[in-house]
C-alpha cells in the first residue's frame, strides 16, 4: 500500500511549473492567482478537495479573440470604435507580443497552468493510501490535461499532417509536477504529443463519473470527454473514430433535442436576453463551458477588424442551402453585424473601484460542432445518406423554409462531381455560420490548409496563403531560456 506523503500545493511549481515555460507571469500575478485558489496548507487528501483543485484544470484563457481575428471572418471594419493591438495584430498575422487577456501568449500560459493543476491532482492521486477513492477525479484530470496540450498543439505548432508529424515540432507535454524555478524542456514532435493526448484521453475518459459534479457542464462529463475526443480525431483523421463517439457521446442519438433551439425559443426572446443565456449550463447544446478571463463579451462588436454586412451575408446568406435565417443578428453603429453570444461578468478591483476584469463564460464543446463533425466523418467514409441525413437535421433548425439537401444539389453548387469534396464543403460552410464569433473557423482553415485574404478599407490586400508559416502562432520569447526552439518565420 502507499502511504499518503500529504501532498501540498506547492507555491512555485504549481504557479509557473518550473516558471520555464511561463515565464511572462509576473510573480505579483502569481500571487493573485494562489489566492482564489484551494487553502494553500490544505493538504490534498480527500476526493473532495481534489475535486475543488481540479477547477483550475481548465484553461481560463480565451483563445477566441486572436483566433477570429486571423479567419476569414472577419474584415476591416473601418470607423469601430475598438483599436486593440491583439486584433490588429492577429488580423495581420503579425505575432502578438502582447501579454494581456485574450492574446496567444497569455493562453500559454492559463494553459500551462491548468496543466499544472491537473498534475498536482494525479500526484495526490498516485501517492492517497486510497487511490481507488479517487477514480472520477483522477479521470477528469487526465482527460483535463490532455485537452490543454490538444489546443496548445493546434495553435503553437504546425498543424496535425499525417505524412509530417513525425517531424514538426509539438509542444512540451508536461506529466509531472515540478519543484524547481528552471527546467530544461523539450518540445518533441506533433506525433509524441498527439499520442500522449490520445494515451490520457483513452486512460482518462472511463474513469469520468458524471456523478461527481455539482454543475456538470463546467467539467468533463463522459458526454463532453467523448465530444473532445470527436474533435481529436476530426483533426487527426480518423473519420472512423469521430462517428464513434458522437455515436457515444449521443447513444440515443437525439441530437434534434439538444441543438440550439434557433427556430424557436431563440426566436421568441430578445437579444439581450439571448446574450444571457447562450452560455449558460441550462442550454442543452452546450456540453462544456468555461470560464475565461477575457474581454471578448465587451469588445467582439466594436473591433476594428470585425464583421460586416456583406461578411455577414456571405457566411449566413450564400450557401448550399441558400440563407440561414435563424440567427439572430444585431447591428452596431451602422457598421458591425453580430450576434449577441455572449455576456460579460465584470469583478471590480474593490467594491468603489471603476476597474477590474472581464470575464466571458465560452462554450468549449457543443452539440452542433459533434453533429457536423459526425457528418464530415460520414462524408468522408463515403457514407453519403448519413452524412445528408446530419446536415439536413442541423439546416432543418435553421430555416425557416426547410427544403431538404441532396447529393445534386450539393454537387452543382460547389461544382464538382466528387461527392465527398461537395458535402465536406457543406459542413464547413455550416460550421462557419454556426460557430461565427466562437473561433472554431480558425481550425477549419488550419486542418483544410485553406488560404485567408484580408484587406484595409484603402483596398490593399493581405493574403496568408495555404502553408504559410505565420498559420502557427508564436512561442513567447522567454521560452528560450529553457532551451525552447521558437517556432520559424
Amino acid at each position: 500500500m502507499k502511504t499518503n506523503k500529504n501532498i501540498k500545493l506547492k507555491r512555485t511549481s504549481y504557479t509557473l511549473i518550473g516558471s520555464a515555460l511561463c515565464l511572462t507571469i509576473l510573480f505579483s500575478s502569481c500571487d493573485k492567482y494562489l489566492d482564489h485558489l484551494p487553502d494553500q496548507r490544505t493538504e490534498l487528501n480527500t476526493p473532495k478537495k481534489v475535486a475543488e483543485l481540479l477547477v483550475d484544470a481548465y484553461p481560463g484563457g480565451n483563445y477566441i479573440t486572436f483566433c477570429e481575428s486571423m479567419s476569414d471572418n472577419v474584415t476591416d471594419n473601418f470607423g469601430m470604435s475598438t483599436n486593440d493591438a491583439i486584433n490588429t495584430d492577429s488580423y495581420f498575422w503579425e505575432d502578438v507580443t502582447s501579454t494581456s487577456q485574450d492574446s496567444p501568449i497569455y493562453y500559454w500560459n492559463r494553459a500551462y497552468r491548468s496543466i499544472a493543476a491537473a498534475n498536482h491532482a494525479l500526484e495526490a492521486i498516485e501517492n492517497a493510501p486510497d487511490p481507488q477513492n479517487y477514480t472520477a477525479q483522477k479521470g477528469e484530470a487526465l482527460v483535463a490535461r490532455a485537452y490543454a496540450h490538444f489546443m496548445l498543439v493546434s495553435l503553437f505548432s504546425k498543424f496535425y499532417n499525417p505524412n509530417t508529424a513525425d517531424t514538426d515540432l509539438g509542444i512540451p507535454y508536461v506529466k509531472e509536477t515540478e519543484s524547481i524555478v528552471w527546467k530544461n524542456y523539450d518540445r518533441k514532435t506533433v506525433t509524441y504529443v498527439y499520442e500522449q493526448i490520445e494515451n490520457d484521453l483513452t486512460e482518462g475518459l472511463p474513469l469520468i463519473s458524471d456523478a461527481s459534479y455539482t454543475v456538470p457542464s463546467y467539467h468533463f462529463t463522459k458526454k463532453a470527454a467523448h465530444a473532445f475526443a470527436v474533435r481529436f480525431y476530426l483533426f487527426k483523421k480518423q473519420p472512423a473514430k469521430v462517428i464513434e463517439h458522437a455515436n457515444l457521446a449521443f447513444p440515443s442519438n437525439n441530437f434534434l433535442s439538444n441543438l440550439r433551439p434557433w427556430s424557436t425559443k431563440y426566436q421568441e426572446i430578445t437579444t439581450t436576453e439571448l446574450s444571457l443565456i447562450y452560455t449558460r449550463p441550462s442550454q442543452n447544446a452546450n456540453i462544456l463551458i468555461a470560464e475565461t478571463t477575457s474581454w471578448w463579451a465587451r469588445r467582439f462588436r466594436t473591433y476594428r477588424y470585425s464583421l460586416t454586412a456583406n461578411l455577414r451575408d456571405r457566411i449566413t446568406s450564400q450557401t448550399v442551402v441558400g440563407n440561414l435565417n435563424r440567427y439572430r443578428w444585431v447591428i452596431s453603429s451602422g457598421l458591425s453585424y453580430y450576434i449577441r453570444k455572449f455576456s460579460e461578468h465584470f469583478v471590480r478591483t474593490d467594491i468603489n473601484a471603476t476597474t477590474g476584469t472581464g470575464y466571458t463564460m465560452v462554450p468549449l464543446f457543443t452539440t452542433e460542432e459533434v453533429l457536423l463533425s459526425r457528418a464530415e466523418a460520414y462524408a468522408i467514409d463515403k457514407n453519403y445518406d448519413a452524412a445528408l441525413a446530419d446536415i439536413n437535421l442541423f439546416i432543418k433548425e435553421r430555416q425557416t423554409s426547410f427544403t431538404p439537401l441532396t447529393a445534386q444539389k450539393a454537387m452543382d453548387y460547389f461544382d464538382t462531381d466528387d461527392l465527398t469534396d461537395a458535402l465536406v464543403k457543406t459542413c464547413l460552410q455550416m460550421r462557419r455560420a454556426e460557430f461565427v464569433h466562437e473561433g472554431l473557423r480558425w481550425f477549419d482553415i488550419l486542418r483544410y490548409e485553406l488560404p485567408v485574404t484580408h484587406r484595409k478599407n484603402t483596398g490593399e490586400e493581405f493574403v496568408l496563403k495555404e502553408d504559410d508559416l505565420r498559420k502557427v502562432l508564436q512561442l513567447p520569447s522567454e521560452v528560450t531560456l529553457s532551451g525552447l526552439e521558437l517556432n520559424p518565420r
